[in-house]
């Protein structure tokens, strides 16, 4: 008999009038909200214009959440096309089922399109939301918290989760499980926080924060997933997500590795930086060298007139009077 272990919800969604709140919806706003904040602070520091963040999440997130769930409807087509299913399920976003490999590649598509807009360097954008990605991802996954699903193996864990499902007899059970997305949720803050501190301290650029985010998010997420039991399709003895994270791990190491001596681009946000307040220094210089002429003029001691002078009339002798 388990001691101690993590309740699941007693309810995952709540109703105003006819009106479904599902808490997996609501993680999934939260974390976009949250990456929103963050990517804008990011970005406004970095000297860019904050409305390019709006704009740019405007084209990205519609993107994202389609590429999210084509991903899962892809890999895994036998929950919904095989005899007995039903396929109009696919479409239903709120009960999960969102891969993050498709979120963030067609996703990455609508932001392309958004920075294109904007005069934004994708790689640039990129670097500015990566920490506030894996931000999102660390919120997002309590929805599977609230919808008792992608859990691990049985445990006797005191932070094991406590499910309700359904057993092979088609009668309720209760179980304590690993709770792999809490494993997930903690990882990515801990991603996050080496994020935020590796831009600070070597100033990441070129694209190369986002392929550190894609590389330090896959070594977590290959060994979360070897804990998860959840329905997979597997590829020579490896579920397909673990395939996925070793291939994008490669790749963002081998970018990294390519890249280390890459210069900083001298306009690194394109067209969308922000001049600086005040004059230019070359426009300050130029006032100071237009000034000098009329002050030497100003303080200079006047020349003993001429005789000529002297015999000019008082009216002809002003027009010869240097004027202060």
């Amino acid at each position: 008999m388990e001691l101690a272990y993590i309740p699941s919800p007693s309810q995952g969604v709540w109703h105003i009038g006819p009106l479904p709140i599902r808490a997996y919806a609501l993680c999934i706003i939260l974390g976009i909200a949250a990456a929103l904040w963050l990517t804008r602070r990011r970005w406004i520091k970095l000297g860019g214009n904050p409305d390019d963040v709006v704009d740019i999440t405007l084209w990205a997130v519609p993107f994202g959440i389609v590429g999210g769930r084509l991903y899962h409807v892809i890999t895994d087509p036998e929950l919904y096309f095989k005899s007995g299913e039903q396929p109009i399920r696919a479409l239903y976003i709120w009960d999960g089922g969102l891969g993050i490999w498709g979120a963030v590649a067609l996703g990455a598509l609508g932001a392309w399109i958004g920075c294109r807009r904007r005069g934004v360097p994708l790689a640039a954008f990129a670097d500015a939301l990566a920490p506030g990605l894996i931000l999102a991802q660390a919120i997002g996954r309590w929805g599977n918290y609230f919808n008792q699903e992608l859990y691990g193996d049985p445990t006797t864990l005191p932070w094991g989760l406590k499910i309700t499902y359904i057993d092979s007899s088609g009668q309720t059970a209760h179980g304590v499980f690993q709770p792999t997305f809490l494993y997930e949720s903690l990882w990515d803050l801990a991603c996050m926080a080496l994020l935020l501190y590796a831009d600070r301290r070597w100033n990441f650029h070129s694209g190369r924060l986002f392929a550190l985010y894609v590389a330090c998010y896959t070594a977590g997420r290959g060994w979360i997933e070897s804990l998860r039991t959840d329905h997979a399709n597997h590829i020579l003895g490896l579920r397909l997500n673990d395939w996925t994270s070793l291939i994008c791990f490669l790749v963002a190491v081998g970018y990294l590795i390519v890249s280390r001596n890459r210069p900083e681009p001298e306009r690194r946000l394109g067209r969308s930086g922000l001049a600086p307040e005040g004059p230019a220094p070359d426009d300050a210089a130029m006032d100071d060298v237009a000034s000098e002429p009329a002050e030497t003029t100003a303080t200079a001691e006047p020349s003993e007139p001429s005789d000529d002078a002297a015999d000019e009339p008082a009216g002809d002798a002003e027009k010869h009077t240097p004027r202060v």
